[in-house]
């Protein structure tokens, strides 16, 4: 089975069905409003995401994220990746990553919830600072093959699915883990086909937190080494949706829809988190607002 280097990280507790029970199902809103400017700046590192405020953009996150024997661009401070290789997991084809203007494309980063979706989904109801985090968040971002992320464009997974049909069950749950994490709901059509893929596959669990890059190879004349140890591959337990309470932090935070079944803490930037025990809860979304359970 192919699956992207982020899937290898900590696994979550929680089965991707009992997730996808706890969404709400709901008809589609229109798309009136959406662009892209409604999520912030694309690529911005201005988020409250496990990679924001690093120093570094979303993009390149992820493609030191995904990416194996990556080399930085020397004086980023292991930032800029100039080349590495993918296994793609909607492919599973072994794809060479060059940057420039003709070759930069081949790979992208894809959000997995598209975000028209995620428009028509919830989102149109969150701040722009919320919709910054999700459209920047490690758990909704893959870098995949370019041409096969322009073929799925807006579709969920009623009418898109990864070719490599091995890594469908990790897709969808991913999927659900991001609906969950922003009180996103879904679709009939949308849950039976995410139900339909985790039939042949019921212990599939929702990813954790998934930003933590892997120690990448740097070619020591193409950039230098960084000064601070590489990042740990061990996830804090997953922060997930969370709503605003009167017991939040003194500073105002967006409100989310209403607490999703299962979820046992609400974190201070709007999100909620599902996880077992308390601590490590929110981390990374500024902390636990109120715990529900």
């Amino acid at each position: 089975m192919t699956a992207a280097p982020a899937d290898t990280l900590q696994a979550g507790s929680r089965t991707a069905l009992v997730v996808l029970a706890q969404l709400k199902v709901k008809g589609r809103a229109p798309m009136t409003g959406y662009s892209r400017t409604q999520f912030g700046a694309a690529w911005t590192d201005a988020n409250d995401d496990l990679l924001g405020h690093n120093g570094c953009d979303t993009r390149n996150d992820i493609l030191g994220r995904d990416l194996t024997g990556v080399v930085y661009k020397a004086g980023t401070r292991n930032c800029t990746v100039l080349t590495g290789t993918l296994t793609d997991p909607y492919t599973s084809r072994m794809i060479p990553f060059i940057r420039g203007a003709g070759t930069s494309t081949a790979i992208q980063i894809d959000h997995v919830v598209p975000l028209g979706d995620a428009w028509q989904t919830g989102a149109q109801s969150l701040t722009v600072r919320v919709r910054t985090d999700l459209a920047n968040d490690p758990l909704e971002l893959l870098a995949v093959d370019g041409p096969t992320n322009e073929a799925k464009g807006d579709g969920d997974a009623a009418t898109w699915l990864p070719p490599n049909k091995a890594y469908r069950c990790a897709y969808v749950a991913r999927q659900v883990a991001v609906k969950a994490r922003y009180g996103l709901w879904v679709t009939s059509a949308e849950h039976d086909a995410i139900a339909g893929v985790l039939s042949s596959c019921p212990a599939q669990t929702v990813p954790a937190e998934a930003g933590a890059p892997p120690t990448a190879t740097v070619a020591a004349t193409s950039s230098r080494p960084s000064t601070t140890p590489p990042p740990s591959t061990t996830v804090a337990p997953p922060p997930a949706p969370r709503v605003s309470s009167s017991a939040a932090a003194p500073t105002p935070t967006p409100t989310l829809p209403e607490a999703p079944a299962g979820a046992t803490a609400k974190c201070n930037d709007g999100t909620y988190s599902f996880a077992a025990h308390h601590q490590g809860a929110c981390s990374h979304h500024g902390g636990v607002a109120i715990f529900y359970k």
